[in-house]
């Protein structure tokens, strides 16, 4: 009877991880586009590019001051995005509202990528656009990560995220819980994510250039379409 009950509990893989994944493999995707085609600029990953920002000071590369802005341009767009969330009453709304916004900044990001390319010099301004872009992108996703959708870990940072796998795996085989599983393929479900999405973007970007970056607008598309619709999962 308790297997039957268990059985019974389990909610399906997609329909508890879906948001996170396709949050995930979108970040992991971007970061790694931006990255191979930017001279190393990470579009979400604000703690590499001041270490990049760091190392290539030293050793007295160019470009420094294009990881550099990131930071404020970063931080300008999430007290902006900050801002919206507050003058708006209904949740699914704005999160609809941020994916489009998303999904706009990301088709930028692309753009200017495809009218700048091939990019010569780390230091070029048109670096610092087609990054700036890609980076304003993921604030916002980041943003909503922080506020309206606390519920889903990080979908750009995976320290953290592996972090909470290993305490998951540790706390399934100290006690084989129901809970204790679904926390543990919760947290897997993330990190593959990324992963997948990292290695598809490095080959996409590889054949298509910055066309590759459209492969990664319509999942945002479809999270909005979710979030206006309230079809997004949120805590129960």
């Amino acid at each position: 009877m308790s297997l039957i009950n268990t059985q019974q509990k389990r909610v399906p893989f997609w329909q508890n991880c879906r948001e996170s994944v396709i949050l995930t493999i979108v970040g992991g995707a971007i970061d790694t586009i931006g990255f191979i085609a930017l001279f190393g600029f990470f579009t979400a990953h604000v703690t590499g590019n001041l270490v990049l920002a760091g190392a290539v000071w030293v050793n007295g590369g160019k470009g420094v001051w294009i990881k550099l802005a990131a930071i404020p341009l970063f931080i300008f767009t999430v007290i902006v995005t900050k801002y919206l969330i507050e003058r708006f009453d209904h949740k699914h709304k704005i999160l609809a509202s941020l994916f489009l916004a998303e999904a706009f900044f990301l088709t930028a990001f692309m753009i200017a990528g495809l009218l700048f390319e091939p990019f010569k010099h780390a230091e070029a301004v048109s670096v610092a656009i087609t990054g700036g872009l890609g980076l304003i992108a993921l604030a916002i996703r980041n943003t909503s990560s922080k506020t309206l959708i606390k519920h889903i870990s990080p979908s750009t940072m995976m320290t953290g995220n592996t972090t909470q796998l290993g305490i998951d795996i540790s706390n399934y085989l100290s006690h084989p819980t129901e809970e204790n599983r679904v926390s543990m393929v919760n947290s897997l479900s993330i990190i593959l994510g990324f992963v997948i999405g990292a290695f598809l973007g490095a080959f996409l970007y590889w054949h298509l250039d910055f066309w590759s970056v459209a492969f990664f607008i319509f999942p945002i598309l479809y999270l909005a379409y979710l979030a206006y619709n309230q079809k997004f999962k949120t805590p129960s």
